[in-house]
């Protein structure tokens, strides 16, 4: 029966990691027809939260939304070949401010991985928070 199981959690990870770069080559392609239409819209990027103050998301609902990190984030030393070979980063243990600023920064277009810029088009701040405040946060 274990032999069983390592199948089903392998491709589990492997639909969420097909998940996260269809998501990705999405956003890639649709970006230019958006930035076209949206152009004044495009050139000025969203003003990222404040990064100085406590952030107050909810670890445990951050938890119910990681479906699309662990894919990747979760795999120790994983690298992804697309669009080129990166190592992707932990972010277990990262400072919960960094996190908000970088999938802010995603969602901007400011930094430009495609898969992450597709996964991070689709937070709200509340999703963000709350997914800083599980990975930032003391959990194993």
């Amino acid at each position: 029966m274990h032999s069983s199981a390592m199948p089903t959690t392998l491709s589990t990870t492997l639909a969420a990691c097909l998940l996260v770069l269809s998501q990705g080559a999405l956003a890639q392609a649709t970006a230019g027809k958006a930035s076209a239409a949206n152009a004044p819209a495009a050139a000025a990027p969203a003003a990222p939260a404040a990064a100085s103050g406590p952030v107050t998301g909810n670890a445990e609902a951050g938890k119910n939304k990681l479906a699309m990190c662990i894919g990747c984030h979760g795999i120790e030393g994983y690298r992804t070949a697309y669009p080129d070979v990166y190592h992707v980063p932990r972010i277990y243990g990262q400072q919960p401010a960094y996190i908000i600023k970088a999938l802010q920064a995603y969602k901007s277009g400011e930094r430009s991985h495609p898969s992450m810029r597709g996964i991070a088009r689709g937070l709200t701040d509340a999703d963000m928070a709350d997914l800083a405040a599980y990975y930032g946060g003391e959990h194993k």
